[in-house]
């Protein structure tokens, strides 16, 4: 096994060795971005952190079929962020001078914000027609940090998501799909499950998705997973956890550092009928994780607690 090279001095990077390496991994930065290799080795468990648009990109990654949003880059051009593109490509830039990148891509790294700016670089410089399969290897020189979404976009801004019925956007308006180009598209939209974005006040990165036998949502959440899981046992044990008396708690799944809430749902009622019990189950929620700071769980509450976790689940 080769020896991975020394860090660079601390006049080169402006970053001392025995710093957290600001890619956010956790690690020392001479052993992390400091050291040859050290990008492409290191997970990075909360890739988004920083960013207001954080919970959006987990649920564009993770969950949300066809869905679209633009860019908030602190620079000029306009790049759109999209679920999945044509081929599952990490990027392209259509013979119409608009220009893509994808979420829903193949990896080559721990670091899934790396890998996206790197995305949004290849696409800014890219010919008409072009297409990036996949983000490739780490190439950076060693002990230099590579660029970062957080490097690219304005950490203030939110995203305003579109989500689509299909993935008619994949061409432009006045083309018409034919041969492999339609049946591609034929694929993906058969593999659509009917998706809507909660719009309500107070209500950020929670969807409706029907999965055929049961209606769910599933709604990314920004605070802390103890935080969050000890607020949701104070509900719990009052019986204010579901939305309303036609839906019910499933459990949750951590995804990219931050945790993922589930609820099971009658079908039959309209995605927008689930706006306001979602804000208010937000409210009660918001004052509950307020209420933990001088009113710790009492023994029920804590049942509650040992019950919700033994409902979680991890896939990223």
């Amino acid at each position: 096994m080769s020896k991975r090279t020394a860090t660079k001095p601390e006049a080169d990077t402006g970053i001392k060795p025995r710093q957290p390496c600001p890619c956010g991994s956790g690690k020392r930065y001479k052993a992390c971005h400091g050291a040859a290799g050290g990008a492409a080795d290191v997970i990075v468990t909360r890739p988004f952190e920083g960013l207001a648009a954080e919970c959006e990109l987990i649920a564009l990654r993770e969950f949300v079929p066809s869905a679209t949003a633009t860019l908030p880059l602190r620079g000029d051009g306009e790049i759109t962020l999209a679920t999945v593109l044509p081929m599952a490509a990490a990027a392209l830039r259509r013979n119409d001078d608009r220009r893509f990148v994808g979420l829903q891509v193949q990896t080559h790294s721990g670091d899934i914000s790396r890998d996206l700016a790197r995305a949004v670089e290849w696409v800014q410089d890219a010919e008409l027609g072009a297409s990036l399969p996949v983000v490739g290897p780490e190439t950076a020189p060693a002990g230099t940090v590579p660029t970062r979404l957080q490097d690219l976009l304005d950490p203030e801004a939110e995203l305003e998501v579109e989500v689509h019925d299909d993935f008619s956007w994949w061409l432009p308006e006045d083309v018409e799909p034919t041969g492999e180009v339609k049946l591609s598209l034929e694929r993906a939209n058969a593999a659509i499950m009917p998706t809507a974005r909660l719009t309500a006040d107070g209500v950020k990165s929670a969807y409706w998705v029907d999965a055929g036998e049961k209606a769910h949502l599933r709604w990314v959440r920004p605070e802390p997973e103890e935080q969050l899981i000890a607020a949701m046992a104070r509900l719990s044990a009052r019986s204010e956890l579901a939305l309303d008396e036609d839906s019910r708690y499933a459990g949750s799944f951590r995804a990219h550092g931050l945790l993922v809430p589930v609820w099971d749902l009658d079908r039959e009622k309209h995605p927008r009928e689930w706006d306001e019990p979602a804000a208010a189950l937000g409210r009660r929620l918001e004052e509950a994780l307020a209420s933990l700071e001088d009113q710790p769980l009492d023994a029920a509450e804590r049942r509650a607690r040992d019950g919700l976790r033994g409902r979680q689940v991890t896939i990223r």
